[in-house]
C-alpha cells in the first residue's frame, strides 16, 4: 500500500468515526462553508470521493498530465456556475445520506485502490488524467480541510491525522508539518484562508491551491 493510500484510508477514517458520534442537532449546524449545513459539507465530502469508483473502471490514460497541486489550478471548474452545481449536489445528496456507512465506503474505496498497479493514472470527471497517487492526494486535501470546517462548526477539536497533515502541508509548503511553525491545523487553516494568516505563514513558501 502506497503511504498516500494509507493516509487516505487513515483521514476518511477518522472522520467516518467522529461523525457516527454526533447528534442529531449537530448535522443541521451551519459551517463556513454557505449555505451548507453539517450534513451537507458531509455530503460534498462523500461526493468528492465517490468519483473514484468510476474512474478506476474506466480505461487508463496513457500519462498522467496533471499534478496534484495542478488539479487546483483557477479555472473552469471553480467558476460560479461549477460552484452553484457542486452546492445543489450536495443539498440534493445530504437528505438520503447514511453516515452508518460512510465508513464501509470509504475502506472500500482504500481497498479498490490498493489493488490497482503502482503509477496507474485515472483520468478526472474534468478530464485531467493524473497518477492515481496524485489524485487520491487531493482527496485526502478534501478530507483535511472540510474536517476543520465541520470540527469547527461543531465546536470540536480537530482530528487531522499526522499523516493527513504532513501530506497537505507538504503540498502547499514543501515541508511538513514537523518543520513548519504552529499547530497544523491551524496553518491549514491559515493557508486555505480560513484564519488570518500569522506573520510566520507570510514568510513561508506557499503554493496556493484553489479550493471550494
Amino acid at each position: 500500500m502506497s503511504t498516500v493510500l494509507a493516509t487516505f484510508r487513515a483521514e476518511a477514517d477518522a472522520l467516518g468515526h467522529v461523525a457516527s458520534r454526533w447528534a442529531p442537532d449537530d448535522w443541521g449546524r451551519p459551517t463556513r462553508c454557505a449555505p451548507w449545513s453539517v450534513r451537507e459539507l458531509f455530503a460534498h465530502v462523500h461526493v468528492a470521493l465517490a468519483w473514484l469508483p468510476g474512474m478506476l473502471t474506466a480505461p487508463a490514460p496513457e500519462a498522467a498530465q496533471v499534478s496534484a497541486a495542478g488539479y487546483y489550478r483557477p479555472d473552469h471548474r471553480f467558476s460560479p456556475e461549477a460552484d452553484a452545481a457542486r452546492i445543489r449536489f450536495a443539498q440534493d445528496r445530504a437528505p438520503g445520506l447514511d453516515v452508518r456507512e460512510f465508513r464501509a465506503f470509504t475502506a472500500d474505496l482504500a481497498d479498490r485502490c490498493a489493488a490497482e498497479p503502482p503509477g496507474r493514472v485515472v483520468r478526472t470527471r474534468h478530464g485531467d488524467a493524473m497518477l492515481l497517487d496524485d489524485f487520491l492526494t487531493t482527496r485526502v486535501v478534501e478530507l483535511a480541510v472540510h474536517g476543520l470546517d465541520l470540527a469547527d462548526a461543531l465546536g470540536r477539536p480537530a482530528w487531522l491525522t499526522p499523516p493527513a497533515a504532513d501530506l497537505v502541508l507538504g503540498l502547499l509548503f514543501g515541508r511538513p508539518a514537523s518543520e513548519l511553525p504552529g499547530p497544523p491545523d491551524r496553518l491549514l487553516r491559515q493557508a486555505t484562508n480560513r484564519e488570518p494568516p500569522s506573520p510566520a505563514l507570510t514568510r513561508l513558501n506557499l503554493t496556493p491551491l484553489t479550493l471550494n
